[in-house]
């Protein structure tokens, strides 16, 4: 009699189960607990160190408070606010600060990117000379770099009317060649700054999808839009967030070129004007509120427009 050996069963297949729709997978997870161990510290002083100065502004702009008259300190609840916002000097000075920031940012981000690609294609033997040669300008202090386009655009001691033969032309005597010397300024001195973050997000570009673009017949300028850019979108957004904010904030270069003479002031130097020459601490924290509001606003709307999703740039589902 024989007997007849069934061959062994294979156990099915168990498929590793995905996070529910919308949920953290257990990386996502493990890396934001891992983040939070390494940044918690710092972001934990950071946030004592900027919480009271915040609180505290906030505070002082519910009163009329002048330190020249310093007894007669009053509660107004948000009387300053309504000041600001009914004046046209703040509306002046907002629409100066926003001009600046638009134009600014989007001729650093074009340069940057330019200036980007040239660091990222330059020959290894020369690169490490192009890459310092176009970060030199944003090393120099902001103040000195100022002053060094105040010096060359000055009435009489510039040379850039003797150059370009404009005789005794003031540069700083109207608004708008005034501006457009602050605007150069700050581009001269930051698209470097833009130009080494997007230099970060050309290297994670995957060159496999270059030369597949390329082996479809695309163009460079094909390339460029449809496979760097969207690559590059979690880079740009953060180099467009960084430069935006400070643009916002601009005040050395105004202090410097033209005090905020000639409808050139910005809020932030407004606002230094209020607290520190005219010693108006209720009004000035109001400014200064503000301010800070607007940034916020600025990051808000930079983080939701963009809509990078981190955890596709990873690699995640």
């Amino acid at each position: 009699m024989s007997t007849t050996t069934m061959p062994p069963t294979k156990a099915p297949k168990t498929e590793p189960k995905s996070a529910p729709k919308g949920a953290l997978s257990d990386r996502a997870r493990s890396e934001r607990r891992l983040g939070w161990m390494l940044a918690g510290p710092a972001f934990a002083i950071m946030l004592l160190v900027t919480a009271y100065p915040i609180v505290q502004a906030f505070y002082e702009s519910l009163f009329d408070y002048r330190l020249t008259d310093p007894d007669n300190r009053s509660f107004t609840w948000f009387s300053n606010y309504a000041v600001i916002l009914t004046d046209s000097i703040w509306w002046q000075a907002l629409g100066v600060t926003v001009g600046i920031t638009v134009v600014t940012v989007a001729v650093e981000l074009v340069l940057g990117f330019a200036l980007a690609m040239v660091m990222h294609k330059a020959i290894t033997s020369v690169r490490p000379v192009v890459r310092t040669a176009i970060l030199i300008p944003y090393a120099i202090i902001t103040v000195v770099s100022a002053f060094a386009w105040w010096y060359g655009f000055n009435l009489t001691s510039g040379f850039v009317n003797t150059w370009l033969g404009l005789g005794d032309y003031d540069w700083f005597g109207d608004t708008l060649p005034a501006l457009a010397i602050i605007c150069l300024s700050e581009i001269w001195k930051t698209t470097p700054f833009i130009s080494l973050l997007l230099l970060a997000g050309l290297a994670q570009v995957p060159e496999v999808l270059q030369e597949a673009a390329k082996v479809d017949g695309a163009t460079w300028l094909q390339r460029l839009w449809k496979v760097t850019i969207p690559n590059m979108k979690a880079a740009i957004m953060v180099a467009l967030l960084f430069r935006a904010l400070d643009a916002f904030r601009i005040f050395d270069n105004i202090f410097i070129m033209t005090r905020g003479n000639n409808n050139t002031e910005s809020v932030s130097f407004l606002a230094y004007r209020q607290t520190i020459s005219r010693l108006e601490i209720g009004l000035g924290s109001a400014l200064s509120v503000l301010v800070f509001l607007c940034v916020v606003l600025i990051a808000v709307v930079f983080i939701k427009g963009f809509k990078v999703d981190l955890a596709s740039a990873r690699g995640e589902k």
